[in-house]
This record gives structure tokens, C-alpha cells and sequence, in this order.
């Protein structure tokens, strides 16, 4: 603020100056509007931003403490000001953003209504196996870890999505609701580490991708 208004005091005086030497300021006219036009660009983005962050404050699609997603990095809001809003991320970077952003782009706000959050996590099995048993053993570990951890919520139930047959793989889904989306990366890791230790347990095998090799021979031999 203080720069401001010494600049603002400087240009006065050199205004007040030329006048009092006897300098025409009408051959300023120009340079005046042209300035003036710059000016109106910079403060139409200014004006943008204070606008939406008038709406972020009244409207509170996001405030302070939610986690959001944008552009695929998750991050918690810690300060919403006039012109722009921070986001700390999981790394504790703090991104600065332009208030405009969220009413103009995809924002995915974790905790805008309800805190809840569904928990995808994936697993493949060799085929030729039981996959009645891999449905067992998926909700086992779900029931165990929900025992264990008060997060892992108990409505919705925990459900086993069989979702295809891949290139290598049966592909598995475990589904689980926590109750804090915070919690996304150190529950997912738990139940990894669980669902690989149950499996190796029971005997079922978690394939690689495999690939087929066929060299075919160009060469004639001479008699």
C-alpha cells in the first residue's frame, strides 16, 4: 500500500511539474488513453478474481480445510483471500490460485457436503483362480480393517466389483466408505499391504503381464 501511493505521489508531481514549466499536457493524450486501455485489461482480471471471491465467500462451494483435486493434485484448502485462493498439497507445497478458477473450471471438492468417500482398490489374480475364494478373501481383509479402524465406515458394506478378464489378470475392485478423505493414502496402503499378505496365504498367484515373443526366419539356405 505504501508503494502505491508513493507512486501515485510521484506522478502527481511530475504532472504539476510540467505544468508549471509551461509544458502543453494535451500532446499526452494519447500515451493517456493507451495507458488507460492497459490499465482497464489489468483490472478486468483483478475485477474477476475479486468477484469470485466474493462468490467463494458467500456461496462457500469450497472453504477453508476442504481437500480438493485440481488438475489431479489433491490438496487442502488453507486460506481463501480476495484475489487468489492457497491450496497445500500432499507434499506441503502451497499452490496460489486465482479465485476465478473455481467457478470457471472442474474442481473436485472431497468434503463439500458429505465427508464420506468410496475407496477403489485394485487387484489382479492369475487366471484359474478361485475367484469365489478372492471374493472371500477381499471382504475378510475389508471386515478386518473396518475392526481395526474407525474410519472404514459400515454403511455401505464393503462389495467385490469382479470387473474383467485382462491381458494377464482377473481384475478385482474392493469397494470401502471412510469417513475421512484425508485418510485415502495411509487406508489404501493398510488394506494393500493385508490383501497381498492374505493372498500369498491362500495360494493365489498375482501375475505379471506376459508377452509373447514369435521371431519368424527369413533365411533360405543355399544347396
Amino acid at each position: 500500500m505504501e508503494r502505491i501511493i508513493h507512486y501515485v505521489i510521484m506522478v502527481i508531481a511530475v504532472f504539476v511539474s510540467l505544468t508549471t514549466v509551461g509544458i502543453d499536457l494535451s500532446a499526452l493524450t494519447v500515451f493517456a488513453g493507451v495507458l488507460g486501455v492497459g490499465i482497464g485489461f489489468g483490472m478486468q482480471n483483478i475485477a474477476s478474481n475479486f468477484i469470485s471471491g466474493l462468490i467463494l465467500l458467500f456461496e462457500r462451494p469450497i472453504k477453508v480445510g476442504d481437500r480438493v483435486i485440481i488438475d489431479e493434485v489433491i490438496g487442502d484448502v488453507v486460506k481463501i483471500s480476495m484475489r487468489a485462493t492457497v491450496v497445500r498439497t500432499l507434499e506441503n507445497e502451497h499452490i496460489i490460485i486465482p479465485n476465478s478458477y473455481f467457478l470457471e473450471e472442474k474442481v473436485i471438492n472431497r468434503s463439500f457436503s458429505d465427508p464420506r468417500l468410496r475407496l477403489t482398490v485394485p487387484i489382479g489374480v492369475a487366471y484359474g483362480t478361485d475367484v469365489h475364494l478372492v471374493k472371500e478373501i477381499l471382504l475378510s481383509v475389508a471386515r478386518e480393517a473396518r475392526a481395526d479402524n474407525p474410519i472404514i465406515i459400515h454403511s455401505p458394506e464393503p462389495f467385490v466389483n469382479f470387473t474383467g478378464f485382462g491381458d494377464s489378470s482377473l481384475d478385482f475392485e474392493l469397494f470401502i466408505w471412510i469417513s475421512n478423505p484425508e485418510e485415502v493414502i495411509r487406508i489404501k496402503s493398510d488394506l494393500n499391504f493385508r490383501i497381498y499378505e492374505q493372498l500369498n496365504k491362500n495360494g493365489v498367484e498375482i501375475p505379471f503381464p506376459q508377452r509373447d515373443l514369435h521371431i519368424k526366419s527369413t533365411f533360405n539356405p543355399i544347396d
